[in-house]
């Protein structure tokens, strides 16, 4: 049967790469709908139809406390679905050269980061952002670093596929040869009509979308040391030094829970049963290149969309989960370590003395208010640190479950 978010797929993909580039290293408008093969948050209510399994038997491994995470009802997570979502995810053949797979850019050991201030495409083209993490990016209410108009993942797992602005996979025009390509591939012709059993055409761009995306929404992290002592009830989950970084941390003299609280340690959460969707961008002070806000012209944030002057250099808060893994940070990887991401914040924003983004960010019109600067002595500085790192999952880093099914080949 055709799926209630399919209509042609020709239409939708010119309206995409027209409007849509790369997975959140560029953010341009989408203002044109893309049919109803690829928008919308929660997609249809029409059931189960190509679902493979039932939502209520994903069993997601969340600790006492943590919600469930917002699935589509058209996308229920399955176990064959995840499984095939994997298989998609590490498959060099999902881009035209078939050189570059999701997993590229999207590394295990680095929370599913690549380590790279600005990613590369499989074409060579270095793009102006970094590749943001995936970890818990079933809660966010908003992907890529910048566009407000991307809500669900089915959605933005189109735009590394098909975008042009930059190239990532480059399959722009090439839809015909992937569907062939993974067709050929024995293991797609089983797990392809286990996941969409009610589907007419088992390979299709809404099935290998969604796939990719239940895959991405089974990556939830609850297991870090953080997690052991505030859900597990383990007085030993963190180190005396951590736990005054944490009280450091939720403090209103550093403030950063403002934009990195809860329990995605983000403010652009929804999740199962939420009535009200939290979706926020925030300008940090880091440049300020004409004395009146102004960021580099490739990523002037949310501005690039809006046209709004109060949105230039806003960006969205990335969870801080895992985040000792996966420096450089800040949208364009120009802060080194997380010692350099608290000197940024105390100084309340960031003075480039010389070079073309000289300027004083902590004087930008359009900086946050909750960015104020602050004073911290070097052992609570160390201390804050250690809270941070006290968020990696290190089972997350070496699951099984999400690593490469692969091996050494395609």
């Amino acid at each position: 049967m055709n799926h209630p978010r399919t209509l042609s797929v020709a239409v939708s993909l010119a309206a995409l790469t027209a409007l849509v580039p790369a997975c959140g290293n560029n953010d341009l408008p989408t203002t044109t709908s893309t049919g109803g093969s690829g928008g919308g948050s929660t997609g249809s209510s029409s059931g189960s139809s190509g679902s493979g399994g039932s939502e209520s038997a994903w069993d997601w491994g969340l600790p006492l406390g943590v919600p469930k995470p917002r699935v589509p009802k058209d996308n229920p997570m399955s176990e064959a679905k995840v499984e095939l979502g994997r298989r998609l995810f590490y498959d060099k053949r999902l881009s035209d050269n078939q050189t570059y797979s999701c997993a590229t850019c999207h590394l295990q050991e680095k929370a599913f980061t690549d380590g790279l201030a600005h990613a590369v495409g499989s074409t060579g083209e270095i793009h102006p952002r970094g590749s943001m993490g995936l970890v818990n990016v079933a809660y966010a209410s908003r992907l890529t670093w910048a566009n407000p108009l991307i809500e669900d993942l089915e959605q933005q797992a189109r735009l590394p596929m098909f975008g042009e602005t930059p190239v990532e996979l480059g399959l722009a025009g090439k839809e015909q040869e992937l569907f062939d390509r993974l067709g050929a591939e024995p293991v797609y012709q089983k797990l392809f009509p286990e996941a969409f059993p009610d589907e007419a055409e088992a390979i299709s761009l809404v099935t290998i979308t969604f796939a990719i995306a239940a895959f991405e929404r089974a990556m939830t992290s609850f297991r870090s040391p953080y997690d052991r002592y505030a859900y597990g009830g383990d007085a030993t989950g963190l180190s005396g030094a951590a736990q005054k970084g944490r009280d450091l941390f939720f403090s209103e003299k550093l403030e950063c829970f403002h934009c990195h609280g809860g329990f995605a340690f983000s403010d652009s959460v929804v999740r199962d049963g939420s009535t009200f969707v939290e979706v926020a961008f925030h300008n940090t002070g880091l440049y300020n290149l004409d004395g009146k806000g102004a960021y580099p012209a490739a990523n002037t944030g949310v501005f690039a969309i809006s046209g709004l002057p109060t949105d230039m250099g806003r960006f969205r808060a990335p969870t801080l989960r895992n985040i000792a893994v996966t420096a450089p940070y800040m949208h364009d990887g120009s802060v080194a370590t997380l010692e350099e991401v608290l000197d940024h914040y105390a100084a309340g924003g960031r003075t480039i003395l010389s070079g073309p983004d000289a300027g004083d960010g902590s004087k930008s019109p359009f900086k946050s208010e909750l960015i104020n600067g602050f004073v911290l002595s070097a052992e609570e500085k160390s201390d804050v640190v250690a809270f941070l790192k006290s968020l990696t999952d290190e089972e997350l880093l070496k699951d099984p479950k999400l690593a490469d099914p692969w091996g050494k080949a395609p």
